[in-house]
């Protein structure tokens, strides 16, 4: 069992729920929120992150990216504690029971009146598991031609915030668009970290990402647009909705993130970068919680 925890990476969960956090928030805000909407949307999001926790173990294990020289936490397959046809089950396993879940979400938050609704969020759910599995496996892999970023803005944040508020609200306000990509840009600032981290093993095994196309210099001044943009997003959606203080909470995680990208700028050692992720995944987390609290008080 042990192994398969390894393989699940617990330690990139909090990331995949920033999103469905900060969308409930956004709910309660306007008194729409419903508990088990937030826990059915709390479960699928997880399962897609396992998901695609096992089959980026699976796509890199199997083109051999995942090697001797990669830095980052030792993959179930590289290490042997997984065979390849262990871990392919466990994908086709792990995308039934994500699918599952998305069903019994929208039947849910929709009921069964809402047929339009219902099948438009299927196939966003049939796309998410699609893109979870093709980041790394098979020929044309999007992540090994650097467009990995693009479907983590889509699903981390807008699909994640815009369409988690909408199974609440029914309805959509355009300015969720602004939350929405303050979250997909800092998912995005996380697998930037990741790519720099894995520069040198990615340029060795074909696979081009953002860093291993600009370069580890123009890769950390992406970095610093990731992490700033959406300090300005943030602010456009408070000023259109809110007066007074609260809603400024989010200000107090950002301070720590603007500490990190000092350190981001100093780092050379591409090893250096791991224990900036796991702080920028943990912050992001801390920023849906603090901006929602504050749009609640």
């Amino acid at each position: 069992m042990n192994k398969w925890i390894k393989a699940a990476r617990l330690r990139t969960l909090p990331l995949s729920v920033a999103g469905i956090i900060l969308a409930g928030f956004i709910a309660a805000s306007v008194k729409k929120f419903d508990a088990i909407i937030f826990i059915l949307s709390i479960l699928t999001a997880v399962l897609f992150q396992i998901l695609s926790n096992f089959a980026n173990d699976y796509g890199d294990g199997v083109k051999g990216t995942d090697n001797d020289d990669r830095i980052g936490p030792q993959r179930a397959i590289q290490s042997g504690e997984i065979s390849p046809a262990q871990m392919k089950k466990a994908v086709v396993i792990t995308g039934i029971l994500s699918f599952l879940s998305a069903l019994a979400l929208v039947t849910y938050s929709f009921g069964l009146a809402r047929l339009p609704q219902i099948l438009f969020y299927l196939i966003l759910g049939i796309a998410a598991i699609a893109a979870a599995v093709k980041y790394t496996v098979g020929k044309n892999a999007y992540g090994y031609f650097g467009l990995g970023d693009l479907f983590v803005l889509i699903f981390f944040g807008l699909v994640s915030v815009m369409g988690g508020a909408y199974l609440y609200t029914k309805q959509l306000d355009w300015t969720w668009i602004f939350p929405a990509l303050s979250i997909g840009l800092l998912s995005m600032a996380v697998l930037n970290l990741n790519n720099m981290r894995d520069l040198n093993s990615d340029i060795k095994a074909g696979k081009h990402t953002i860093p291993v196309k600009l370069g580890l210099e123009n890769a950390k001044k992406y970095h610093i647009v990731l992490i700033v943009l959406p300090f300005f997003f943030t602010q456009a959606y408070v000023f259109h909705h809110f007066h007074g203080l609260w809603p400024w909470l989010f200000v107090l995680p950002y301070l720590l993130l603007f500490t990190h990208l000092m350190r981001v700028i100093q780092i050379n050692n591409p090893k250096d970068f791991d224990p900036e992720l796991k702080k920028v995944a943990i912050l992001t987390l801390l920023y849906s919680i603090f901006f929602g609290v504050g749009l609640i008080l």
